[in-house]
Parts: C-alpha cells; structure tokens; sequence
C-alpha cells in the first residue's frame, strides 16, 4: 500500500510563486464525476489521498463537492494550499470527518505580494488553525517555510513569520534548523513549522545526474493529474513519465504495467531506469553520504 496518492483536481493556481514553476500543460479542473471514479481507484491503494500537485485545491469551483465525495468513501485527506483564500473555504474544512493534515506554503504570500500587509494574509490561517483545533484536535497543520539557504531577504521575511507565529501563539520558537535530520518544529499542539530548503525541479534542462540512485517514486507515492494521468512521482509536474490514463484503465492495472515495475525495481536496486529521472537532482536527497 502506498502512503499517498496526488490527486491533482486542478492544475490552475491563484499564485505564480518562485517555488512552483510555471505549469506548461493544458489548464485543467477534474469534474466531481471523474474524480470520484478515480477515488474509488485509489481508496484501496493508499493510506490516504493529496488533494493538489501542481494548482491551488481551494479555488476548484466543486471544492465542497470534491471533500463531500472523500467523505462518502471514507478517504483521509491531506490538502496543501497556499492558504490566499482559507476564509472562504473554512467552513467546510472545519465540518471535514477525513480531514487528516493540512499544509500551508506561508512563503507564497511574501513571493507574490511583497508590499502587503503579511499580517493580513497570515491571521485567516492562524485563526482557522485554532478553530481547527476545537473541532478536530488530532488533525494536523503545517507552516510551510521551503525556501532556507536563499539570501538575506528571506531570512528577513522568515523573521517576521516567526515573530507573528510567537504572538499569536504566545511563544518562543527557537531559530536553528538543521532539515538534514529534522525538519518539522512543534509550536502549538498538532501544529508545526516544517523547514526545506530550495530544490530544482526535474526537467531536462538539469545536467545528466548518472544512472545511479534511489526513489521514493512508485513505492510510497504516485500522482494523478488532473486529465488522469497517472505519473510515478508528485515532481513529474508536465508529465514526462506517462505510465497511463485512470479514466481509461484501471489503476491497479497502470501500476502493475512493464514500465511501472522496471522504475520500482530499478530504485530497489539503486538504478535510475527512466531518462527524465536521471536528470533528477532531487534523488540526490535520498543518497547516504
């Protein structure tokens, strides 16, 4: 059984942030129907679904519908959002009974919106991590801050995140990071600053890394994306490893096919099969030193 399954029920984001790059495939929203055919697919597969790849989740115009449907089927659900319109979409996030972790990219809002009062985008968030809480106390919430190791800018904009957060929350939240080993800092009950540093993403413009390396691809994870493509890793963001279309077979079948079981086989025995891979620099995270 994987951990999770990437549905991409949108490939349309309100942002553009430097984080993610820009989406090159057609613009697409999966329909309620399709998602739940696709749904029923990976219910049996994983331990529980992503609602996002590339795109904003919040913003899908059946958002509500799209949780009413994971709820019918009993899924656990982890959503990653940039949080821009949370208050809009809270109530149904807070009634959710599969709701199980919900992450918040805070360093979207800084990267689109320089001049902004970041309190003012920052508040809604915190306010419904609390309100959360009340309601479902075992759900986590993630502060996401992937971007250390940049400059000087945004060590001065992670200061005024950590500020805000240690006001809010009435606390003191300690500066070391140290995301080789630990990434995720506890500040107030389930919720937690988890730190990344900046990393490429696959693309055929990166040097030919070798053939050698390991990868979680296929073996915890796989991603959907939203014309129901399904790709072997939640980095294949245009699709450049097309293993086949779950509204055209069935999924279990895609992940059995030659080509899924050679990329398994291959991470199990430390090689990179596929050409996209082995121009892959983030695989280089999973080598032991």
């Amino acid at each position: 059984m994987l951990d999770r399954i990437f549905i991409e029920i949108s490939n349309i984001c309100n942002l553009q942030c430097t984080f993610c790059p820009v989406v090159e495939r057609d613009k697409k929203v999966m329909g309620p129907e399709d998602f739940e055919r696709i749904l029923v697919q990976a219910k049996p597969l994983a331990k529980q679904v992503c609602l996002h790849l590339m795109g904003e989740p919040l913003a899908h115009p059946n958002f509500t519908k799209i949780m009413e449907i994971c709820e019918d089927n009993g899924v656990p659900v982890q959503i990653t959002t940039n949080g821009v319109v949370i208050a809009g979409r809270k109530d149904v996030l807070l009634k959710s009974k599969v709701l199980r972790q919900i992450n918040f990219s805070i360093q979207s809002y800084k990267d689109n919106f320089p001049n902004r009062d970041f309190n003012t985008y920052l508040r809604p968030i915190l306010e419904f991590s609390r309100e959360l809480h009340e309601v479902s106390p075992e759900t986590y919430v993630n502060y996401r801050l992937w971007n250390l190791g940049r400059s000087e800018q945004i060590i001065k904009e992670n200061e005024e995140v950590f500020e805000t957060l240690e006001r809010f929350y009435d606390i003191e939240i300690n500066r070391r990071t140290q995301v080789e080993s630990i990434k995720s800092k506890r500040i107030w009950n389930k919720v937690y600053l988890h730190f990344d540093t900046h990393f490429d993403w696959p693309s055929w413009d990166l040097p030919h890394q070798g053939e050698t390396g390991k990868c979680h691809a296929l073996k915890t994870h796989i991603g959907i994306h939203a014309d129901g493509t399904v790709v072997p890793c939640c980095l294949d963001k245009e699709s450049q490893i097309p293993l086949g279309n779950v509204l055209d077979e069935n999924l279990k079948n895609i992940l059995s096919s030659p080509r899924a079981v050679a990329m398994r086989q291959g991470f199990d025995n430390n090689i990179r099969v596929e050409k996209f891979c082995q121009h892959c620099t983030y695989i280089n995270r999973f080598q032991k030193n």
